[in-house]
Formats: structure tokens, sequence, C-alpha cells
């Protein structure tokens, strides 16, 4: 790994572009980039090391599904899908409904 100076062009992930773009060297703390500009559009951001964050959407059902699976024991998820599965009963087969009559309505021309 080589060192980094400021004015070194490196690619990383633009907050603005969401992209990764080339970006400057803004400041470098302990031998590594800290800060960048983006040499599109010019925004200054701490260094990512090229890495896209997830969305909002994605940490928001990985928060909601790790909420569910804490609240919710193998033991009881068992016992209550069994539950609700109940007996298998078959279902009347459904009347057919009888279709539309069409009206006599003006005809295109």
């Amino acid at each position: 790994m080589s060192e980094y100076r400021l004015g070194d062009i490196i690619d990383d992930y633009c907050v603005r572009c969401k992209r990764i773009m080339n970006h400057a060297v803004v400041s470098v703390l302990n031998r590594e980039p800290a800060k960048v500009r983006c040499r599109t559009c010019h925004s200054d951001h701490d260094y990512r090391h090229e890495q896209v964050p997830p969305s909002k959407g994605d940490l928001r059902k990985a928060a909601l599904f790790q909420e569910v699976l804490r609240t919710v024991s193998p033991d009881e998820a068992i016992a209550e899908a069994a539950a609700l599965a109940g007996p298998i009963v078959e279902a009347a087969p459904k009347a057919k409904a009888k279709p539309k009559a069409k009206g006599k309505g003006k005809g295109r021309k």
C-alpha cells in the first residue's frame, strides 16, 4: 500500500453524485486519506474506501427483522406455526359467476 499525499487522485464513492468517482485527497490522517473532494461535483466528504453505503430502506428492513427475531424464540415459532396450520380442510368449489350481458349501446360509426 502506498502513502497518500495531498492532491493525489483516488477513486471513492461520492455522496452527492451517488457513484464511484475520481476524488482528490484533501486531508491525510495516519497515512490514509481522511477527507476527499469529488473532481466532478467538487463536494468534500469523508473518505469511504469505495464502499457504497446501504440504502435507508435496507437498514430499516434489517432493523425490523432483527426486532422480530429477538421477540420470538424458536420453540414458540414452531408451536405457533403448527397452531396456525391446524387441520387441512378442502374448500368447497366456488360457483361460477354468470357472464355479464352486453348492453345495447351506441356503437362506433
